[in-house]
């Protein structure tokens, strides 16, 4: 598989052809190393301007709890380096696992001048204290749409996005009256929000909405609140796979026997689901995994073990930036209105646009739960809407 990224109107089910074949422009742009921050307190490195290298900084828990994630991620940009084979890029891991504010000190005292990272929402905001005085932007692995703007870009994948895409799916094939249940935490507030804005963008009626915790006794109890709200046709569960598998069988036992089961991306990242016959015929929207598919072949390959489904997000980075680095001068601010090109950029995840609120427009398509597997019920749009 290749590794470069430009702009496209493919159709996703051409993706995987044109992302090989836009290797043959990756081999124009220039490569990098790719280390770890040593964790003793060495003196910064100064940067050189004439050394014609572009300094990258990747901040990414490498230790502690979420260690597994970021060396996914971490993996998946080495990968990215070497396959596309840029020789002007030097890209150094910061380990946030020992402290977040201490990485991104060293990461701006080093000389890097794009930040990729981190990966969650809250770190988002201490990096950005740092990095926005110095003038360095930061594309993080976040979906935390409540830090995004001023030079911070999400790359995570939004929730919003596949909400509003399964449910227009749905109102296409006849169903009207949605209902929804809900996370007990911040995903679930926001989500409720989303499945409102979604169903009345629609031209759908929303019922009702639930919130359950992920325990038996609240699914059951949110599967009695939706059963006294009258017919139903489809109720989005916004919550992981492992909660799903919980409130699916608590919905049919309430009553509610024939609403089609609609879920978000957060679907995507568990198997599981494919082996629990509650949810066959469940249907979410998420990225397109046509090319996900080779690039696990190729992790697997490379590093001994499958990647995390995230991983991909520190593919795409650098894809990104690679892509970038041909009209950027080094030693030179990273050029940030390169990256809300309109008409997008292609990755691992399909094609995908920023906007200037630091938001990401994403190409999604419809995928529907099966004995043992996931299937494309509706491949992603051509184009982004103007």
């Amino acid at each position: 598989m290749s590794a470069s990224i430009a702009a496209t109107r493919a159709q996703p089910q051409a993706l995987a052809s044109r992302f090989t074949k836009l290797l043959v422009l990756a081999s124009v742009i220039l490569l990098a190393a790719c280390s770890t921050v040593p964790r003793s307190k060495a003196p910064p490195v100064v940067a050189d301007p004439s050394d014609g290298m572009h300094r990258v900084a990747l901040l990414l828990p490498v230790t502690g709890p979420d260690a597994e994630v970021g060396q996914s991620i971490a993996n998946a940009t080495a990968l990215a380096l070497a396959d596309t084979k840029v020789t002007n890029i030097r890209m150094v891991t910061y380990d946030t696992g020992l402290g977040v504010a201490a990485a991104t000190q060293r990461a701006i005292a080093d000389g890097n001048k794009v930040i990729l990272g981190p990966l969650r929402g809250d770190n988002v905001i201490e990096v950005a204290a740092i990095a926005r005085p110095a003038g360095v932007p930061i594309i993080s692995f976040s979906n935390d749409v409540g830090v995004a703007g001023q030079n911070v870009f999400l790359l995570g994948h939004l929730p919003n996005q596949s909400i509003e895409r399964v449910v227009l799916y749905a109102k296409s094939k006849g169903m009207n009256r949605f209902a929804g249940v809900v996370s007990s935490n911040v995903y679930g507030q926001r989500a409720q929000s989303n499945i409102t804005t979604a169903v009345r963008a629609a031209g759908g009626v929303l019922v009702g909405i639930q919130e359950s915790n992920g325990t038996a006794a609240s699914a059951e109890a949110a599967a009695r609140g939706l059963a006294q709200m009258g017919a139903i046709d489809a109720i989005l569960v916004a919550d992981s796979g492992r909660a799903a598998i919980t409130t699916v069988p608590a919905l049919r036992r309430g009553g509610l026997r024939t609403a089609k089961i609609l879920g978000t991306d957060l679907w995507n990242i568990d198997g599981s689901l494919a082996g629990s016959a509650p949810m066959y015929g469940a249907w979410f929207a998420s990225v397109s995994d046509t090319l996900y598919t080779q690039y696990a072949a190729k992790y697997r390959a490379r590093f001994g073990k499958a990647p995390l489904r995230l991983s991909s997000l520190g593919y795409d980075s650098v894809l990104l930036v690679a892509r970038v680095a041909r009209d950027w001068r080094p030693g030179t601010r990273f050029p940030v209105t390169q990256l809300t090109d309109p008409q997008g950029f292609i990755g691992v995840d399909g094609a995908f646009r920023f906007n200037a609120n630091g938001l990401t427009d994403r190409m999604l398509e419809v995928q529907e739960i099966q004995a043992g597997k996931f299937v494309t019920v509706s491949v992603a749009p051509s184009q982004f809407a103007k």
